[in-house]
């Protein structure tokens, strides 16, 4: 008798056994969820254009309000001096407001002055798309 309650707790320990790695399993897999997950965001563009304007601070770094190519982040430089709408090899803080507000417009796919988080991953998705000039 007593063997055949050791043999009954040994299939129970083993069932519950695997059950506890799946359910390790499935919890690793819902921390990792949780972890990367990023809400949905909405901004708008007057919020944008605040932002833009911080960032432009930022990158000035010798505050004589013009961003020359040596303050501009080295992976970042082409795509930031397309802004230079002049062609002087600086960026003023009208281009860059102006380029940033448009860029703005581009997301706003719906054109209703909020660019969502699903906006903006579909409009980076379209560009990305698009062949470099």
């Amino acid at each position: 008798m007593k063997a055949g309650l050791w043999i009954v707790a040994a299939m129970l320990a083993a069932a519950t056994a695997a059950c506890g790695t799946s359910d390790k399993d499935k919890q690793a897999e819902a921390d990792a969820r949780a972890a990367s997950f990023q809400p949905p965001s909405v901004m708008s563009r007057l919020d944008f254009g605040s932002s833009a304007s911080r960032r432009f601070r930022a990158l000035d770094r010798n505050g004589d309000d013009i961003i020359s190519d040596d303050e501009l982040p080295r992976p970042e430089a082409p795509r930031l001096m397309a802004l230079d709408r002049n062609g002087d090899g600086e960026i003023t803080e009208s281009e860059w407001s102006e380029g940033m507000l448009a860029r703005f417009d581009r997301m706003d796919l719906n054109q209703d002055g909020t660019v969502t988080s699903e906006e903006r991953r579909t409009a980076m998705a379209r560009q990305q798309a698009q062949p470099a000039k």
